[in-house]
């Protein structure tokens, strides 16, 4: 696969995660499992603390908003309230929680849930982040060149930081400036990226973003941003109209930079 060049006005990379700095793997057969398994295990342990309680509330509140806008939902509600047995409510939001995961659902009230638990893994070693080889080694050289990097993920921003502040290859959240999630809009919306834009203080295309994700790098396209969809082993396939539209990579070694030597 070809170098792809990045024009000489870009000054920001914003990265995707999940196939992109890190395989999918991880997420799916170590990150997911681990909340599968230990899910109703934490709610007990943890379930009169307040970060527990506002945790709970999230997910009550996603189950009204997609009653709303009759979304479909879980057969039972959250609820948590003092006349409800303390099983009975850890068992519903269990239920909730592994029907939003087996939809593949990116709601906040999930994935701050998520994070929590998985603040707990990290701590103990039960979990190492995963990054691919060519990652640091290229985020290194962009910073050496004067480039900004954020990470754009459907996962919490505490999630985020577990993640690469607990990784392989140790702690390595100095080479961010910054982090989003779906707190600042979801990932298939361009007005998402318009406000990250805004947040950095950048023009949209002063920014690369790096992705898997079709439906993520047409709507950061429509926002203005300049992306490059990114081939990673268990990534899914292109059709041959989005091979020819977007720039394609394998590996983040393969951006040259204008000036770069």
């Amino acid at each position: 696969m070809a170098t792809v060049t990045v024009s000489g006005n870009i000054s920001v990379f914003l990265l995707d995660i999940e196939g992109t700095t890190t395989p999918i793997t991880f997420v799916k057969d170590i990150l997911f499992p681990y909340i599968k398994e230990h899910l109703e295990d934490y709610l007990s342990d943890h379930w009169e603390e307040d970060e527990c309680k506002q945790d709970v509330h999230l997910l009550k509140k996603q189950t009204e908003e997609d009653h709303r806008q009759n979304r479909a939902c879980a057969v039972h509600t959250v609820d948590q309230t003092v006349h409800t047995d303390e099983e009975k409510a850890i068992r519903e939001v269990v239920e909730n929680v592994l029907w939003q995961m087996a939809a593949d659902r990116k709601t906040t009230a999930l994935k701050q849930l998520q994070g929590h638990m998985w603040r707990a893994a990290y701590n103990t070693g039960k979990i190492k982040g995963e990054v691919y080889q060519d990652v640091v080694p290229a985020i290194r050289a962009w910073r050496r060149q004067g480039m900004k990097v954020y990470i754009y993920s459907s996962g919490s921003v505490e999630a985020q930081k577990l993640l690469f502040g607990y990784s392989v290859e140790g702690d390595l959240l100095d080479l961010f400036d910054g982090h989003f999630d779906t707190n600042i809009g979801a990932k298939a919306e361009s007005k998402s990226y318009e406000r990250i834009s805004e947040r950095i203080g950048c023009a949209p295309e002063e920014i690369m973003f790096l992705t898997d994700v079709i439906r993520e790098a047409k709507a950061a396209e429509e926002a203005g941003l300049n992306v490059a969809v990114v081939l990673r082993p268990g990534n899914m396939e292109l059709t041959e109209e989005e091979m020819a539209h977007y720039s394609t990579i394998s590996s983040f070694s393969q951006l040259g930079l204008t000036g770069s030597t």
